[in-house]
């Protein structure tokens, strides 16, 4: 047998009776989930019956009750209200007293909820404080200070701090390690800081960002050897291939705390920096010349071809070929695998797609006041973008069997 409710919560119901009425006019799906459908009408029905029940108690008899005359207090009607509802918004009834002391509890909490998730999902969106409280102004009716939205916001702190030291798996296959600079206010001046952002691959093929680290100032080695020393200390065992920018000492950094993993730099920042030397006149010649080297179809075929460009180019740019020369070992890696695990190796735009996507909230901001409010913020939109993340990487099956081929004993079969 189903247990009887108790009286209070018996009240808050809609009646059996009630909803059968209201099943047997039912003549189509819209009858049930539209916004004026059943189901609708019903919920807006039990919270007048929730309100009731709340006033109730408020005034210490209920209604029709006898004691209720000589109470100093009385009910005084009823006042129309809106109500959001995941079906639209309602029309219901909330009851008045007389004294108008009477402030339901219940639709407090739903306004306060309502408000807090709106604040966050703006905040999330790189809006300012000031917009923020404009819109709640313009949508509400309600003023909203800059120090409040900030006091909602600072609920998801510890959030931001479990998930920046949550602990990690102990092997990941891929890691790509970028920066995006944001303008931070510190100590009285603005600076030029570096974000640095390491998006790992698992062993099941999916992508997780590791971490999101609020530099000093510009981007360097230095600190990215703290992002990987604190990578290790929440676990990471071993990472069988860095994706990396051409940035100085990043090879040695990452040697330093994971001593086996192969480092392949991005061919992208590479052509980048090379024509920072080439004339434009000669961009378009030397960028094709450039083609042949790194869509060679093995090393041999690339060395052989980054010989003949040197000899078309050295002289007239020799900085520019002498990077390709003296990167070439850190260059030339991902011709080591097949075109499934190239085509995700020989470049860092894994994550730079990733940073795209914060530097579109961030781009709203102009300033940031404290490496607090940033963390918040990269926090918030990293939520949204990782919630797409919910199949693996292509062609993985064929990826992770050659893995386990190529790094026989460090790769779990």
């Amino acid at each position: 047998m189903t247990p009887r409710k108790s009286g209070k919560a018996a009240r808050n119901l809609p009646s059996v009776e009630r909803v059968q009425s209201e099943l047997e006019r039912a003549e189509s799906i819209d009858d049930f989930f539209g916004r004026e459908g059943i189901f609708a009408k019903l919920f807006a029905r039990t919270i007048e019956e929730m309100l009731e029940g709340e006033l109730s108690t408020h005034l210490g008899y209920e209604k029709y009750a006898a004691q209720g005359r000589n109470s100093g207090n009385s009910r005084n009607g009823k006042r129309a209200s809106q109500l959001q509802t995941s079906a639209g918004d309602q029309t219901i009834e909330v009851p008045r007293d007389r004294n108008g002391e009477f402030q339901s509890e219940l639709l407090a909490t739903r306004r306060s909820n309502e408000l807090e998730e709106k604040i966050t999902a703006l905040y999330a969106r790189g809006t300012s404080t000031r917009d923020i409280g404009e819109t709640l102004a313009d949508i509400y009716g309600v003023e909203v200070s800059a120090a409040t939205i900030s006091t909602i916001t600072d609920k998801i702190w510890p959030l931001v701090e479990e998930w920046q030291s949550r602990p990690l798996q102990p092997l990941y296959t891929m890691l790509y390690l970028d920066a995006l600079h944001i303008k931070l206010r510190r100590n009285g001046k603005i600076e030029n800081v570096a974000v640095y952002i390491a998006l790992a691959v698992d062993t099941e093929g999916q992508k997780d960002v590791l971490g999101q680290w609020v530099g000093e100032g510009g981007e360097g080695a230095n600190f990215w050897l703290n992002v990987l020393t604190d990578l290790e200390s929440r676990g990471v065992e071993d990472i069988l291939i860095a994706c990396v920018d051409g940035l100085n000492g990043f090879s040695e950094a990452i040697e330093s705390v994971f001593p086996q993993t192969l480092v392949q730099r991005c061919v992208i920042h590479q052509i980048r920096h090379s024509l920072r030397y080439v004339t434009w006149a000669d961009r378009k010649e030397f960028v094709a010349d450039l083609k042949t080297i790194y869509q060679a179809p093995t090393r041999e075929v690339g060395e052989t071809n980054l010989l003949k460009v040197a000899e078309k180019w050295s002289r007239k740019y020799p900085a520019a070929i002498r990077s390709w020369e003296n990167n070439w070992t850190e260059l030339s890696t991902f011709f080591d695998y097949p075109r499934e695990i190239r085509r995700l190796i020989y470049t860092t735009n894994t994550v730079e797609g990733y940073n795209r996507q914060l530097r579109k909230v961030t781009k709203n901001k102009a300033l940031f006041p404290t490496p607090k409010s940033v963390r918040k913020l990269l926090y918030l939109v990293h939520q949204n973008i990782a919630r797409k993340w919910t199949m693996p990487i292509a062609n993985w099956a064929k990826i992770r069997n050659q893995l386990a081929i190529r790094f026989e004993g460090r790769f779990p079969l």
